[in-house]
């Protein structure tokens, strides 16, 4: 299974009136996650199912994806995947989709770092997860414990640069 980790683009800073979950995506988020998106396209990223945590800057996040990425299912909103959530539990909604070929989870830190290191069962590697950052990690069984092997990682700062001649 190909497994994409999107964590959500740059949102609004949180406000005493404002619920961390009301958190909205920027335009300068936007922005920037439709450029990472748009490469990832390029790379031939299809999600065959998109789940996302329940956070507006999340769901944002994954409708930008279904947009950029032309997926033309329904978005699943887990839990499991709450910026508090655990890397088992993140993994044990992905086993309960272990007949999709590619998953697109859309989420936030801290869970997305750990969730990596886990993924790659690597618990001393330090991954700085930013935010509109997108990793893909292959799986080959979706046993009790994640075995996977990371094929890359995509920023906004790498989509955003140019070559110097």
């Amino acid at each position: 299974m190909q497994v994409y980790l999107l964590r959500h683009g740059i949102a609004e800073e949180g406000r005493e009136s404002m619920p961390d979950e009301s958190r909205a995506l920027t335009a300068e988020g936007r922005k920037k996650l439709r450029h990472v998106l748009q490469t990832a396209g390029k790379a031939k990223v299809m999600p065959s199912l998109i789940v996302t945590s329940p956070l507006k800057r999340a769901i944002e996040t994954a409708e930008i994806a279904k947009s950029v990425l032309g997926y033309k299912h329904s978005l699943l909103q887990s839990r499991a995947l709450v910026p508090d959530s655990t890397p088992e539990q993140a993994w044990k909604e992905m086993r309960a989709h272990q007949d999709e070929t590619s998953l697109l989870l859309v989420g936030h830190n801290p869970l997305f770092s750990d969730l990596a290191r886990y993924l790659l069962n690597s618990p001393r590697l330090q991954i700085e997860f930013k935010k509109g950052a997108m990793m893909r990690i292959d799986i080959e069984h979706l046993s009790a414990h994640a075995q996977g092997v990371l094929r890359w990682y995509l920023t906004a700062k790498l989509t955003f640069s140019t070559p110097q001649v």
